[in-house]
C-alpha cells in the first residue's frame, strides 16, 4: 500500500491511497473460507460447498467490505501520522468506470485543511467589563419583598389597591382556565386597577387581556398560556374572585433573620441589606461575565482573520447533510455556520497553545462543587465527601452530563484566560442600566 500527498494550496490537498492485491488478499480469502464451512446451500452438505461458488456468490461483495475497510484505516492513521489539521472529513473524488474486478485500485480524496494563523485577543478598543451594583431602590424592594413572603395575609370583605386577590380567570373560546393569585401592581393602566377596587368574593370581572399586565410574563403566568400566543392575544377574560387578602408585612427583627439565614448569622437591619446586596451582585457576575465573554468573541472574530477552505466545505455540507442540498442550499448553510467554525478554531488555537485542556480529575473537582452548591440550596451546607464522590461518579457516569459539565468548565477557564489577557475597561452599573446598554 502507498498513501501520498498533493498539496494544492494552503488550505486544499488531495491525498492518494494506492491498494494492491497483497494489501488485501488474506483477508479476502479467510473470509471465503469461513463462508465455505458455514454455508448451506441446497444440495451440498454444510462445509461442502465448491469454494468457486462461494466466491461466485460472495466473493465481489467481501472484497468490497474489506477493501473499504483497509482504505478508511489506512487513511485515517496517515492523517495522524502526519498530523494534518483537517477540516470536515476527507471527500472521496469520484472516479468514472472504477473497476473492482482489477487487482490493484487508486483512490483519491480531498481535504480542506485548517488554516494557520495568529489570535488577536486585543482590537483597538478596550472590551467593556461591567461590574453590576444593586443599588439601594433594588435593596429596598427586596427587603418588602422577603417581607411579604415571611408576613401574614389578612381576609378582606372587599379589594383594596395593596391587597392580593386570588381567583380564576376563564375564556371557553381560547380553553382559558386557570386559577391564579394577583397583585394589583403588576395590572397595566388605572381602568384594569379600578375595576377590582371594591369587589367582593363571588364578584366576576371581565377584562380585555391585550394591555392587561404591564410585563407579557405575567400574562403567561395569570392565563397559563404559551409565550408565542400571549405577544397577540386580544379577547375578554372573566375573573371570578375566590379571596381577598391584604399582606400584613414580616417584622424585620432576629427572629425573622434566623427564620432565613440561620441563628445568629444576620444580626441587624443593616447587615441584612448587605447580605442582600452580596447574593444580588454574585447573581449579577453570572450575566456580566456572560457579556464580557460575548463582547470578547466579537473582537476576536473581528480581529483575527483568515482563509477557509470555503470551495471545499461547501462541497462537505452537500454531501453530508442528512437530507439531500442543492448547491445553493449548500452555500446558505456554509454562511449559517462559518462564523461558529472561525470561533471554534480560534478557541481551539488559544486551548492548545495555552494547555487549557479539561482533565478528568478538574471535571470531577468542578461536577462537586456544582453538587455543593445545589445540595446548599435545599439546606445541606457541610455535605460529606463520600456523599459528593458518589453521587459526582454517577453523573460522569452519562456522556451527555459529561459533555455538558466539560463545556461549562472550559468556559469558565477560557474566561479566567481572557481576564487576565485581554484590555478590559471596567465599568460599574445598576441592573436596569446594564440591560438598556446591553440589550438596548
Amino acid at each position: 500500500m502507498n498513501i501520498s500527498k498533493e498539496q494544492v494550496d494552503e488550505l486544499n490537498a488531495v491525498v492518494t491511497v494506492d491498494i494492491v492485491k497483497e494489501d488485501y488478499s488474506d483477508k479476502v480469502e479467510k473470509i471465503l473460507r469461513d463462508y465455505k464451512k458455514n454455508s448451506n446451500i441446497p444440495g451440498f452438505r454444510k462445509g461442502h460447498v465448491p469454494m468457486g461458488m462461494v466466491k461466485k456468490q460472495y466473493g465481489k461483495a467481501v472484497l468490497v467490505d474489506e477493501v473499504n475497510k483497509l482504505l478508511q484505516e489506512s487513511l485515517n492513521t496517515y492523517l495522524t501520522e502526519e498530523k494534518l489539521d483537517v477540516l470536515g472529513n476527507p471527500l472521496p473524488k469520484e472516479k468514472e468506470n472504477f473497476d473492482w474486478d482489477a487487482e490493484h485500485y487508486s483512490f483519491e480524496f480531498e481535504l480542506g485543511l485548517a488554516p494557520k494563523f495568529d489570535v488577536v485577543l486585543n482590537g483597538k478598543k478596550a472590551i467593556t467589563q461591567y461590574k453590576i451594583v444593586a443599588g439601594e431602590e433594588m435593596i429596598e424592594n427586596q427587603l418588602t419583598t422577603i417581607q411579604k413572603q415571611y408576613g401574614k395575609l389578612i381576609p378582606q370583605d372587599a379589594v383594596k389597591k395593596e391587597d392580593l386577590v386570588a381567583g380564576t380567570f376563564v375564556n371557553e373560546e381560547k380553553e382559558i382556565n386557570n386559577p391564579t393569585t394577583l397583585s394589583l401592581d403588576k395590572l397595566k393602566g388605572k381602568k384594569n386597577v379600578d375595576a377590582f377596587i371594591g369587589a367582593k368574593v363571588g364578584d366576576v370581572i371581565s377584562l380585555k387581556t391585550k394591555g392587561l399586565f404591564a410585563d407579557d410574563h405575567d400574562l403567561i403566568s395569570a392565563l397559563k398560556i404559551a409565550q408565542d400566543s400571549a405577544n397577540d392575544l386580544d379577547v375578554t377574560v372573566d375573573f371570578t374572585i375566590t379571596e381577598i387578602n391584604a399582606q400584613e408585612l414580616a417584622d424585620l427583627d432576629q427572629e425573622l433573620f434566623d427564620k432565613i439565614y440561620g441563628e445568629g448569622t444576620i444580626k441587624s437591619v443593616s447587615e441584612l441589606k448587605q447580605k442582600i446586596k452580596e447574593d444580588a451582585e454574585r447573581q449579577f457576575e453570572q450575566q456580566a461575565d456572560q457579556q464580557l465573554l460575548n463582547g470578547i468573541t466579537e473582537s476576536m472574530l473581528e480581529n483575527t482573520t483568515f482563509e477557509l477552505p470555503a470551495a471545499f466545505l461547501k462541497k462537505w455540507i452537500q454531501a453530508t447533510g442528512e437530507n439531500p442540498l442543492t448547491s445553493d442550499e449548500a452555500n446558505d448553510e456554509y454562511e449559517k455556520s462559518e462564523k461558529g467554525l472561525r470561533y471554534q478554531l480560534i478557541e481551539g488555537k488559544i486551548i492548545a497553545d495555552n494547555n487549557l485542556q479539561v482533565t478528568f480529575d478538574e471535571l470531577k473537582g468542578f461536577a462537586k462543587e456544582l453538587i455543593k452548591g445545589q445540595m446548599a440550596q435545599f439546606g445541606q451546607l457541610t455535605p460529606e465527601d463520600s456523599e459528593l464522590e458518589n453521587i459526582a461518579s454517577r453523573i460522569l457516569s452519562n456522556q451527555e452530563e459529561v459533555k455538558r459539565i466539560s463545556e461549562q468548565l472550559m468556559s469558565k477557564k477560557m474566561l479566567a484566560y481572557f481576564k487576565e489577557n485581554v484590555k478590559l475597561k471596567e465599568k460599574e452599573v445598576t441592573f436596569d442600566e446594564f440591560i438598556k446598554e446591553v440589550y438596548k
